[in-house]
């Protein structure tokens, strides 16, 4: 099997991330298509990756080598998972956001229960959910088949390749790195970020602004 996106450079990450779309991922009993993802870069201009910084005990798995998952909680409760791409020691990743479920099917119901076979995989947490995807992957391989997820090349043609603004970060929110498949039901709802107001300080009677 071959994985071209591997061999993109770090800075070539947002066509790696186009490249993923329609790849298959297999973990722990479930296939999804892959339908959706993002991009992220850690050549120091992008202030929304978790490597802008540079290295921490959280995120050095981002800087390689390619074809690792970088896994990460939210909310103290769900988790995210990136593909790794680009040469080692040059962070760059894809965040997987949403899939189509296309093999065990009832096991991901069981899952997640929702009313909707679309909605199963319908956003990054979800995703993770459905696989059973979890901290404990973190670091590991899905090209070499040592880890507890692989990717597979799309069974077909994948459609037209749609761009746009990245959801759920407050920096470079509008860096059109947002990939997904045009027309798909199961790509996630899109929210634009909005920057929250600070509260105006209630003004005393006798008091001045």
């Amino acid at each position: 099997m071959t994985y071209p996106w591997l061999e993109l450079p770090a800075d070539k990450v947002d066509e790696a991330a186009r490249q993923l779309l329609g790849w298959r991922l297999t973990a722990n009993g479930v296939t999804v298509r892959l339908t959706e993802v993002e991009a992220y870069s850690g050549l120091g201009k992008d202030p929304a990756s978790h490597a802008h910084r540079g290295v921490t005990n959280r995120n050095e798995v981002m800087f390689g080598p390619a074809g690792m998952l970088y896994v990460y909680q939210i909310y103290g409760m769900h988790f995210c998972a990136n593909v790794v791409c680009g040469e080692p020691g040059v962070a760059s990743a894809v965040l997987l956001r949403a899939g189509e479920v296309v093999g065990g099917v009832e096991v991901a119901r069981e899952r997640r229960r929702t009313r909707r076979d679309r909605d199963l995989a319908s956003g990054p947490a979800k995703l993770m959910q459905v696989l059973a995807i979890d901290r404990r992957a973190n670091g590991t391989s899905v090209v070499d088949g040592s880890g507890p997820a692989t990717l597979h090349e799309p069974d077909g043609p994948v459609g037209p390749v749609e761009a746009g603004p990245r959801v759920g970060v407050t920096s470079a929110h509008d860096v059109p790195w947002r990939f997904w498949i045009g027309g798909d039901p199961t790509v996630s709802a899109y929210r634009r970020h909005v920057p929250r107001k600070k509260p105006e300080r209630p003004v005393r009677e006798g008091s001045e602004r």
